[in-house]
C-alpha cells in the first residue's frame, strides 16, 4: 500500500490520497458505499504495486521486500547487517536465476576471507529467505535453491558449576555479575534478560516473567519461570538499588550490550571463551544431567518442542539410552 494514503470525499464519492513516485496523487474509488472502501483500497493497491514493480525482479528488490515485511521485530537488525555482505555479491542479480555455482562462488569467496562455514551458512540463509519472500508475492514463479555449507556438529561448550561460580567472582561489576546468575539461574537467552524489566518480575509469587508484551513475536519462544534462592537473593539486592524500570542497568540506563564485560570478566578467570550462550547452554545441561525431564527442560528454556530440546540435551540425562543398552547384556 502506497505511504501515506489516506481517505478522502470527492465529488460525491470516496477517494485515497496517497504519494507515488515523490508525487501527491488522489484516486477516486468509484463507490460512496462504506462497505466498499477496503476492498477498493486492496484494488488500488495491487494496481499501484504492480506499476511500481520491476520488469525483472533483482535479489535486492526482494530483500528489501522481506526486510520491510519484518516491520520492528528484532531480526531486521540482523538481516541488514548480514545484508551490507551478501548485497554487494547477490543484489544486482535477477531472484530466480541463483545458481548452485554463484553459491559455491559465494562459499569460496567468504571462506578465502577467513569466515568460519557456520557465519557463511547464515548469510545464504537470509538470502533464500528473500527469495521465498518474492516467490510468496508472486514477483517470481518460484525460488531457487540455495547451496549452503554442511552444518557443523553442534558445539558442546559449558560451564562446571566450579567454573561459573569462577566466573561470577571474576565480574567486577554488579550489573555483569547480575546478568551471569540470572543467565544461569533461569537459562534465558541474553536478549530476554536485557529486556527484562521490573514490572515482570514477582517477588510475592517467585516468579520471572521473560516475555515482553512490547515485543513482536519471534520463532524464539521465552519463557515465565520460578526463582530459585540464587536468583531471588540477586533479584533483591539490585532492586533495592534499582534506578530504572530495567533489571539490567547500569549508570541509571538499561543495558543494550553485555559482550564487553562478559569478555574482561572472562580474561580475569582464565575462561576467555565464554559467551553469553555459553550460561545458557550450562543450564540446560545442568537440569538434564540431574534428570529433570525434557519436557520440563523444554517449557523452562521456552522451547515451542521438546523435540529440540531432546536433539541437544538428551544425552546429558543419566538414564538417557540405559534401557536400550540393558537389552544387549551378554
Amino acid at each position: 500500500m502506497p505511504a501515506n494514503m489516506r481517505i478522502v470525499a470527492f465529488r460525491g464519492k470516496y477517494a485515497a490520497e496517497f504519494t507515488e513516485n515523490g508525487k501527491r496523487r488522489r484516486r477516486s474509488l468509484g463507490t460512496d458505499d462504506p462497505g466498499e472502501v477496503e476492498s477498493k483500497l486492496f484494488e488500488l493497491g495491487a494496481e499501484i504495486e504492480a506499476r511500481s514493480r520491476p520488469a525483472i525482479v533483482s535479489v535486492d528488490y526482494a530483500s528489501a521486500g522481506k526486510r520491510e515485511s519484518l516491520g520492528i521485530r528484532p531480526s531486521i537488525a540482523s538481516m541488514d547487517s548480514i545484508w551490507k555482505t551478501i548485497g554487494p555479491f547477490f543484489g544486482g542479480r535477477p531472484a530466480d536465476a541463483i545458481s548452485e555455482e554463484l553459491c559455491l562462488a559465494y562459499i569460496e569467496q567468504r571462506r578465502s576471507s577467513g569466515v568460519q562455514d557456520g557465519t557463511i551458512r547464515l548469510e545464504l540463509s537470509k538470502l533464500r529467505a528473500s527469495l521465498k519472500w518474492a516467490e510468496k508475492k508472486a514477483l517470481i514463479a518460484k525460488a531457487p535453491f540455495v547451496w549452503m555449507p554442511a552444518p557443523a556438529d553442534p558445539r558442546d561448550v559449558r560451564l562446571t558449576r566450579e567454573q561459573a561460580a569462577k566466573f561470577i567472582a571474576a565480574c567486577d561489576a554488579p550489573h555483569i555479575r547480575l546478568f551471569v546468575v540470572l543467565a544461569l539461574t533461569t537459562g534465558a537467552r541474553k536478549e530476554a534478560l536485557l529486556d527484562l524489566t521490573w514490572d515482570r518480575v514477582d517477588f510475592a509469587a517467585r516468579r520471572i516473567n521473560l516475555k515482553d508484551p512490547a515485543r513482536a513475536r519471534t520463532a524464539k519462544g521465552r519463557a515465565v519461570v520460578p526463582m530459585n534462592e540464587t536468583s531471588l537473593h540477586a533479584l533483591s539486592e539490585a532492586r533495592e538499588k534499582a534506578t530504572t524500570p530495567y533489571v539490567i542497568e547500569y549508570a541509571g540506563r538499561p543495558v543494550k550490550f553485555i559482550k564487553m564485560g562478559l569478555r574482561r570478566a572472562g580474561q580475569r578467570a582464565g575462561m576467555e571463551w565464554v559467551s553469553a550462550h555459553v550460561f545458557r547452554h550450562s543450564a540446560a545441561t545442568w537440569m538434564a544431567e540431574g534428570g529433570v525431564p525434557m519436557a520440563e527442560i523444554a517449557q523452562f528454556l521456552g522451547h515451542k518442542d521438546s523435540r529440540i530440546t531432546e536433539r541437544v540435551y538428551a544425552r546429558f540425562s543419566p538414564t538417557y539410552l540405559r534401557g536400550a543398552a540393558s537389552m544387549l547384556e551378554l
